[in-house]
């Protein structure tokens, strides 16, 4: 068979390592040839590939990134997108293709096996691990790994200088790593975007922390939460969700601490520093686990299927039951947390 592999949205720590999975194991277990389509789904619109053998995937297990690199293209944003995606499909000449990406390119690769016949398989991509359907996504582990060391390190400036630090870290709709890095980085309160923010209780534990002479705090706020003000949303991409503006949360919120508590407040915004460098070695392990079912997938035939993480199993579930619904924290995870706070 002749196998394509795309990468679409934003990169992710893990993605080479699926990669290298699905072609070798792909080629040497089953004879499959393979091809990588650039830019995402970009690349099967305008049918821009390469050839990929086990030679080509050596030595990119701990690389960042993605060698196939991305891009945030819809396929489905008009009609004529559509079919030249199809016919980038029959002008490569594959045979079954596997994405791998989070909700939108997922949801994509959906739509193209249930409304065209297309034969995908998916693989779950998100440092924000908000897919449903898999208990963890590749890349999540070392985002959270990225965002505790960086609170750990802004403890010391925070206690030697008496200030209040306010660390964003990315999570538009689930508070995933915010809650994870928060809770393993000491954080002092945590706001994510499935809670409405309780600024009167931020205010509240900061002020009691400096009450018993703790004249610091380390606050941690998902990107995507809303405070309520006007800031915040920018610009639709093709897949219709609002960029972020200009000006974050996390400069937001810092004004508000500091305005109210009158404390010395400085914010500092991870960004796409969590997206970026070598992923961990859970996440080299989970996705070669990952990239190993897929090829596993496509020789068996289960297509219009994601490959999953059901507790310690690599199994398979329906790409729709994996993008119908996002995967945001649970109260009851949350309030795990609050004890902490203050």
């Amino acid at each position: 068979m002749r196998v394509g592999i795309l990468t679409g949205g934003g990169d992710c720590p893990g993605l080479n390592a699926v990669i290298r999975a699905v072609v070798k194991v792909g080629a040497r277990r089953f004879g499959h040839e393979h091809v990588g389509i650039l830019r995402g789904w970009k690349g099967l619109i305008e049918a821009d590939a390469e050839p990929l053998t086990p030679g080509d995937v050596s030595g990119i297990l701990a690389r960042g990134g993605t060698i196939l690199k991305s891009s945030r293209t819809n396929p489905f944003r008009d009609d004529d997108a559509t079919q030249a995606a199809l016919d980038g499909f029959a002008r490569l000449g594959i045979d079954a293709l596997v994405a791998i990406g989070g909700e939108d390119t997922l949801g994509a690769a959906n739509r193209l096996h249930a409304e065209h016949g297309v034969p995908v398989v998916g693989v779950p991509k998100t440092i924000d691990n908000d897919l449903s359907g898999t208990d963890f996504t590749f890349g999540f582990d070392t985002a959270v790994q990225i965002a505790t060391e960086a609170i750990d390190r802004l403890h010391t400036t925070a206690e030697s200088h008496d200030r209040v630090m306010v660390v964003e870290v990315m999570g538009r709709h689930a508070g995933w790593i915010a809650l994870y890095s928060g809770i393993a980085g000491g954080a002092d309160y945590i706001l994510i975007p499935e809670k409405k923010p309780d600024i009167d209780g931020l205010l509240s534990a900061i002020n009691q922390r400096h009450a018993r002479d703790l004249d610091y705090s380390i606050v941690v706020v998902s990107e995507g939460v809303d405070l309520g003000d006007a800031g915040g949303q920018g610009e639709l991409d093709e897949f219709g969700h609002a960029r972020l503006a200009q000006q974050g949360v996390g400069d937001r919120l810092g004004v508000v601490i500091r305005e109210a508590t009158g404390y010395d407040t400085r914010v500092t915004v991870l960004g796409h520093i969590q997206r970026g460098g070598s992923p961990s070695a859970r996440d080299r392990v989970l996705a070669t686990r990952f990239g190993t079912r897929a090829a596993e997938m496509v020789q068996e035939g289960l297509y219009g299927r994601m490959a999953a993480l059901r507790g310690d199993t690599v199994a398979d579930v329906p790409l729709a039951e994996a993008v119908g619904t996002l995967k945001t924290v649970p109260p009851a995870f949350y309030d795990l947390a609050t004890p902490f706070f203050g």
